[in-house]
């Protein structure tokens, strides 16, 4: 399939691209390249392959899920410009 230069500019109207006439020629080449290799992509046989979405098998590593204080309520306080009985501090900003 080729792309014709009205078309190119078609393409690039729609995806809201400014493109100069004098580029629309090579624009309609690039184009064409794209879908001539996506046909390519079309007379491969996949018949009977699954789909996936990585080349190998994996599993994400899983942990139990536990509700915890994450144990380190001292180290995150001492970032707090003022805390106060375990909890950050902040200015009163409603009367």
């Amino acid at each position: 399939m080729s792309i014709t230069e009205a078309e190119a500019r078609k393409v690039a109207h729609l995806a809201r691209i400014a493109v100069a006439d004098n580029a629309l020629s090579a624009l309609a080449a690039q184009l064409s390249d794209i879908l001539q290799f996506m046909e390519q992509l079309n007379e491969v046989d996949v018949e009977g392959i699954e789909p996936m979405t990585g080349v190998e098998k994996m599993r994400l590593k899983r942990r139990e899920d536990v509700v915890t204080d994450g144990s380190m309520q001292d180290r995150i306080l001492k970032n707090a410009p003022d805390a106060r009985e375990g909890f950050f501090a902040v200015p009163k900003v409603v009367e």
